[in-house]
């Protein structure tokens, strides 16, 4: 080479020099950040961070200790009240043994694979409930706050359940039990039992005058319960302190709230079944009912069941799975979480059935000797005959097999003048067929047959601890999906939003506490949450299936899992799950139509429930938390669609997720890059140049541009790296 030429190659070099120099100082903060993230990356561990929007800052989201502690979360959420005080009803109302049957099926059509499916999005989106699906599609981000308006109406009224138990299990320390006799009261002249008490029984007055104090209608507010408002106060303070610092405060708890249920049922059941008559209510239970099966009512109600019971919608499901590692077995967890909530149930109505066979058969001693009586007083005034009474039955000690031999004879002896003897049956059966669920299976029927349980106060004290804790796990679970999305999108301070939200909830929460409120407490179960969860988990499996894509959304999870899942899954997303999700929507729709809405009031003179409708402002709130739950849809569409909000400052930006790093780069704004959404492979999605996109400002840009697949939200792009593993999120 001539000298000369070296010379040219020499001044080419610096010129090269130079230019670079020149680059490199046109680089803004953010670019610096950039470099500095691409070389501080470890190949070795992968590490799970997040990039705040708007931040240079990259975080690192909070985990949870261990696999255990995340299960019993899990488990703690999704085993609620209803297990104790729902399935019970449902199974005994819907042919028994029976019923089991359309639950599991429905369970393995709806219940895992949805359970599923809201548990890899979450874990592999690493975002709440509005995140996750601002991520996969912007225009149905209004799936998330609707779930989040929905857990906050449900958090309302369901911390009051908690509070209700709060109290009885104060009451509990003393002996007897304060719900065990029918109060006395006293005037001048003599001492009577209250009549109130003595139409009813001692456990449905304390609960409706002792422990309520209710009143008659809806709109006859009554004031406040003060006894009532400080244990509301009481169950906001517990869920305050135990979310203040999200999973790491709550996850703690999870070891005592999720077990604890677990020890207090299996205490029950052993006492339980070593009380007389608890067989007959077991077997009562289990006794198969096949016609029933058949009827579409049954199947409806186990969708129903199955669907809430696994806190489908809520987004709680999502917020806990979004504190997993990217490379957790998520399909293990949902079917252990599945069958462990399907064997609670069962567990619990195995508890419940043997405590209501022992009650049913104490109230049927009462009937035998009641009866036996007047059958005695029968034969002494000649109304019956002595001879037509078997020689070996003793009334003094008759038994209820002897009781019906006598009553059936009577029956057939006495057949035109029976009905004006007055005689009971006393089948123990008759009473077992008495279906009670919800606050009068837990409040009145229970606590009615552990008055009778040797040592009660202490068996009383367990049942309303373990209600508290079951609750209080499922709260966890709720407040988890209001915070984790807000924290997650609008970057507040967990400890600041988690005290202003149980704040408001407690304030508002006043009106369940009124002398009424147990009506505005049956409202807002009835309608606040029904029917908005059901379009929220339908859209939820279309935004998935049909938006993000069925293939794409498969070769996620086998990237995130390390196997490929069945293809059962792929075709209950795809065809099997909507479809029955569509079917339950029109079936309650349906059920809300035919059914006049309404509420059961106490009545004091009659102490009895009588049916009343809810007047025209009840009606109007009744279909306002319909409508305001799920209103956030169709308003974020519209704003994302037509673009009423501009969001183009440039104050968002898109984020590649790869194992070990994590690349913020501006975006183009034209058109709507919806490559990931719309199922391109990573071969498909252009490479980023650097030359041009991210060392080089461009002119009559903006520096930093929206999401890539969407105006607004979060936008999620895949950057195309060679000397990184493919990954499809």
């Amino acid at each position: 080479m001539p000298k000369n030429s070296k010379v040219v190659k020499r001044e080419l070099d610096d010129e090269v020099i130079e230019s670079v120099k020149d680059l490199l100082s046109n680089e803004d903060s953010s670019d610096d950040a950039f470099k500095k993230s691409e070389l501080m990356v470890d190949d070795q561990e992968e590490k799970d961070v997040d990039v705040e929007e708007g931040s240079d800052v990259e975080d690192e989201r909070p985990a949870w200790n261990s696999k255990l502690q995340y299960i019993l979360a899990q488990v703690g959420f999704s085993v609620g009240l209803g297990n104790v005080w729902r399935f019970p009803y449902l199974c005994q109302k819907n042919g028994g043994g029976a019923y089991l049957v359309p639950y599991l099926i429905l369970l393995l059509i709806i219940g895992i694979p949805l359970f599923f499916l809201e548990l890899a999005v979450g874990q592999r989106i690493r975002r709440g409930s509005i995140g996750v699906w601002n991520y996969i599609s912007p225009k149905l981000g209004g799936i998330g706050f609707a779930s989040c308006v929905v857990c906050f109406f449900v958090a309302l009224y369901y911390n009051v359940i908690i509070g209700w138990s709060l109290f009885y299990f104060s009451q509990s320390f003393q002996h007897p039990l304060p719900w065990d006799q029918c109060p006395l009261v006293k005037n001048a002249s003599h001492t009577f039992v209250e009549p109130e008490c003595e139409k009813s029984s001692a456990t449905t007055y304390y609960w409706y005058r002792e422990a309520l104090n209710i009143s008659s209608s809806l709109s006859e507010s009554g004031g406040l319960n003060w006894k009532m408002t400080i244990c509301l106060l009481a169950a906001w303070v517990m869920v305050c302190l135990a979310m203040i610092k999200g999973i790491q405060s709550s996850g703690k708890i999870m070891y005592f709230s999720s077990l604890f249920p677990y020890v207090v049922l299996l205490c029950f059941l052993i006492r339980g079944l070593l009380l007389n008559g608890s067989v007959d209510g077991i077997r009562h239970m289990f006794t198969p009912k096949l016609e029933i099966m058949l009827e579409p009512k049954v199947w409806r109600e186990a969708a129903t069941q199955v669907f809430f019971a696994l806190g489908l919608g809520f987004g709680g499901v999502i917020a806990f799975s979004s504190y997993n590692k990217r490379d957790n077995n998520c399909h293990f967890d949902a079917v252990l979480v599945s069958f462990i909530n399907f064997f609670t149930s069962v567990l619990a109505t195995l508890v419940v059935f043997a405590v209501l066979g022992f009650k049913a058969n104490i109230i049927n001693e009462k009937c035998v000797t009641q009866n036996s009586e007047k059958i005695l007083k029968l034969l002494k005034m000649g109304n019956l005959s002595q001879d037509i009474i078997p020689h070996h039955i003793n009334f003094s000690s008759i038994t209820a097999e002897d009781y019906t031999l006598v009553y059936d004879i009577i029956q057939k002896v006495k057949e035109e003048q029976f009905d004006s003897l007055g005689l009971k049956s006393c089948q123990i059966e008759d009473e077992l067929d008495k279906a009670v669920q919800g606050t009068g299976l837990a409040f009145i029927a229970f606590t009615e047959a552990m008055t009778h349980f040797p040592a009660s106060p202490f068996w009383s004290v367990m049942f309303f601890l373990m209600l508290v804790n079951l609750g209080l796990g499922s709260m966890f679970g709720t407040i988890e999906g209001i915070i984790t999305p807000i924290v997650d999108t609008f970057k507040v301070r967990k400890e600041i939003l988690t005290v202003i939200c149980c704040l408001v909830a407690f304030f508002i929460g006043l009106i369940f506490v009124q002398r009424s409120g147990n009506y505005f407490v049956t409202m807002f179960d009835d309608y606040s949450a029904t029917l908005p969860l059901l379009i929220v988990v339908i859209l939820e499996n279309i935004a998935v299936i049909r938006i993000y894509g069925i293939d794409k959304f498969m070769e996620d999870l086998k990237d995130m899992l390390g196997f490929s899942p069945s293809q059962y899954y792929y075709y209950m997303w795809k065809y099997v799950s909507p479809f029955v999700l569509l079917c339950l929507l029109v079936a309650s729709v349906v059920q809300m139509g035919l059914s006049p809405p309404g509420y059961n009031a106490w009545i004091e003179d009659t102490a009895m429930e009588e049916f009343h409708s809810y007047p025209t402002w009840g009606m109007i709130v009744c279909i306002s938390l319909m409508v305001l739950a799920i209103l956030p849809v169709p308003i974020v569409f519209m704003v994302r669609r037509y673009n009423l909000i501009d969001d183009s400052s440039g104050s968002l930006a898109s984020v590649s997720y790869k194992r070990g790093r994590i690349i913020k780069e501006p975006v183009n704004l034209e058109g709507d890059n919806t490559s990931l959404i719309h199922g391109k492979s990573p071969s498909e999605v252009p490479s980023p140049n650097f030359g041009k996109n991210i060392y080089r400002k461009q002119t009559g840009s903006p520096t930093l541009d929206t999401a890539p697949n969407g105006r607004y939200g979060i936008g999620y792009l895949m950057a195309d790296m060679p000397d990184m593993p493919e990954s499809d999120l």
